[in-house]
């Protein structure tokens, strides 16, 4: 992640939560008083955020806080685990408290269901890839988090590479002349990607010699013939309402990788807690 761009994000969230100042714990606690506490999980789960994330939280509230112990991120962890040991004033560590928490929750969340996927699919040779559904204002740090669980990024944004989709598609004419079009005015060096959800658009793909073909929503059976289909001849990438009670069967058919939506804007936060030893 770029350093620069994560600060940016993270004083503004405590800005956001902050807002004027803490009346609940400004009046509470003057600016010596000193505490420790430690960030527990509650449940077992992939961890995603403690140094990058979290621990940078306290940081840029007070560069006096002291984050010890920290666990390792893509590392599995059980309840009661101690995932970080925060000390300093007493204030600042409960103005960072919420910010902190919310972002490791939601991070381990990611990759707590990305690493389920990976490892469904561990027997076969696929890649378990993100998409461009995230939260926004976090897509910088959902992707990272789907990395933490074991799998890949797709696109980070629109200018990192050609997808022609099915709007494109309708809009344009054909995939042909989408293909000709973009060849004719991207650089060389860029892989052309199309969504398909039919054979004959896999057909029509492969006589316009795409990088990349996308199976969109296709069944096991006509996946399976459209991989038998390209035999090679570009990246097979399935996508579209993949869970983990079909994933499995969608890395059989031979596709070299799966996107998944879901990793990113259905991953249920993780359960972590901020427990206190007053110094």
């Amino acid at each position: 992640m770029d350093r620069a761009t994560l600060h940016t994000l993270l004083r503004s969230f405590l800005h956001e939560d902050i807002g004027s100042g803490d009346l609940s714990s400004e009046p509470l606690f003057d600016s010596g008083e000193e505490g420790r506490a430690h960030l527990v999980a509650r449940e077992p789960f992939v961890v995603a955020g403690v140094v990058d994330v979290a621990a940078q939280v306290f940081f840029l509230q007070n560069p006096d806080i002291r984050c010890r112990g920290a666990i390792v991120d893509g590392r599995t962890v059980a309840e009661g685990d101690s995932l970080l040991t925060v000390a300093g004033p007493v204030v600042d560590l409960l103005k960072a408290e919420r910010v902190a928490l919310n972002l490791l929750q939601r991070l381990s969340g990611i990759a707590s269901l990305t690493a389920k996927f990976v490892e469904k699919t561990k027997d076969f040779s696929v890649r378990i890839t993100d998409t461009r559904k995230t939260t926004p204002g976090l897509r910088m740090l959902e992707k990272y988090a789907v990395r933490a669980g074991g799998g890949y990024n797709h696109r980070f944004n629109l200018s990192d590479g050609v997808l022609i989709k099915d709007n494109h598609i309708a809009a344009c004419g054909s995939i042909t002349k989408a293909v000709e079009i973009l060849r004719d005015k991207v650089p060389h060096t860029i892989k052309i990607e199309v969504e398909t959800d039919t054979v004959e658009q896999v057909r029509e793909c492969l006589a316009c010699n795409v990088d990349i073909i996308m199976l969109d929503n296709m069944g096991l059976e006509i996946m399976e013939q459209a991989v038998t289909m390209i035999d090679g001849q570009a990246l097979v990438e399935a996508s579209g309402g993949v869970n983990l009670a079909t994933v499995a069967g969608i890395a059989a058919t031979g596709v070299d990788i799966i996107s998944i939506g879901a990793l990113t804007h259905s991953a249920p936060s993780c359960d972590i807690g901020m427990d206190w030893d007053i110094i």
